[in-house]
């Protein structure tokens, strides 16, 4: 096999789940990349709220993990490129969609990473959620004048509340967080709503849109309770994207309401690997041309061997916490 690196060495570190709540950093063999492949020597990892189910360690999770497993937003610089790459060479810096980020060098198919500019060098970039809001955006179909309702006001709220005001859109934040408010407001939210009493919400949307409601409405939270607002929110005929990411238990929705409004309901969800490139290609562009400013939203960062303390984190969300990162390099 004819591999090309920019430099020699023999081992790694990655994180390993090793059963509810516990986590250890294990030094193992250097992985090589394989044809069509490249690894990359990870500068970091966003921290993803899909982690916390497997963190608490539900039923069905299995313990330990794999080397580095439920990272999934990390970017770095490519040290190795196994045969059949073309386009990508060691020392390019890319963000990439690949699935054991948790740790100091991961493998990505070609196919699945995204060259970064040398405009944001300087800034860390998780691809796969920043990728995300604009995929969802997409499947939204937000027209400009509209008034679009956004549920949970984390990473991805933050994100697509700036997305669709600049589509044109009248945005009403709701969120649980004084400071994840706030940040929606400088996000662009005409209107800012706390997410503590299900009726006063519903009254208080109710009044600002003239008895209307929303002409969508994208849930973020990925909770039953969110979920029901979110249905009462939507006017007739209205679009209610689902983005929360519901992996902890079924849910049950209010068909009655659904059917009566005549809800276009969308699972925002994308599975195709192509079409999360894509979001992130859109991401990189916008986020160099100045468009959108994800840099500020991460507030926490973590050393890997604090991959635990960052996971607690994001599953409590204090005050001011909007995305952690694990930075990953050595």
């Amino acid at each position: 096999m004819n591999i090309r690196m920019s430099q020699r060495t023999d081992t790694m570190s990655a994180a390993i789940v090793t059963g509810p709540g516990t986590v250890r950093i294990e030094r193992l063999p250097l992985p090589q990349p394989g044809r069509g492949q490249v690894r990359i020597r990870l500068e970091g990892c966003g921290v993803c709220a899909s982690n916390l189910v497997p963190w608490a360690g539900p039923e069905w999770m299995r313990f330990p993990t794999e080397p580095g497993a439920l990272g999934h937003e990390g970017w770095g610089v490519i040290d190795a490129v196994g045969e059949g790459v073309h386009g990508f060479s060691p020392g390019d810096r890319v963000a990439a969609l690949s699935y054991n980020a948790y740790a100091t060098h991961d493998i990505a198919d070609q196919s699945a990473i995204a060259r970064l500019p040398a405009s944001l060098a300087d800034q860390p970039f998780p691809g796969e959620p920043l990728g995300c809001a604009f995929n969802i955006l997409r499947r939204s179909a937000i027209t400009p004048g509209e008034t679009v309702a956004i549920i949970g006001i984390g990473f991805l709220g933050v994100l697509l509340t700036e997305l669709v005001s600049a589509a044109g859109a009248r945005v009403i934040a709701i969120s649980r967080r004084p400071s994840s408010l706030a940040a929606a407001k400088q996000a662009g939210a005409s209107d800012v709503i706390p997410m503590d009493d299900h009726w006063r919400i519903i009254e208080e949307v109710k009044q600002l849109t003239d008895g209307r409601f929303c002409d969508c409405v994208i849930e973020a939270v990925g909770k039953q309770w969110p979920l029901d607002l979110a249905g009462e929110l939507t006017r007739e005929r209205g679009r209610l994207v689902i983005a929360g990411y519901h992996q902890d238990s079924p849910r049950q929705v209010n068909m009655q309401l659904w059917n009566w409004r005549g809800l276009d309901v969308i699972n925002a969800h994308e599975r195709d690997p192509a079409v999360y490139m894509r979001g992130m290609r859109e991401a990189i562009e916008a986020t160099a041309a100045g468009r959108i400013s994800p840099a500020r939203l991460y507030t926490h960062r973590f050393p890997l061997e604090e991959l635990g303390a960052a996971l607690d984190m994001t599953r409590d969300r204090p005050e001011g916490f909007i995305k952690a990162l694990v930075i990953c390099h050595e």
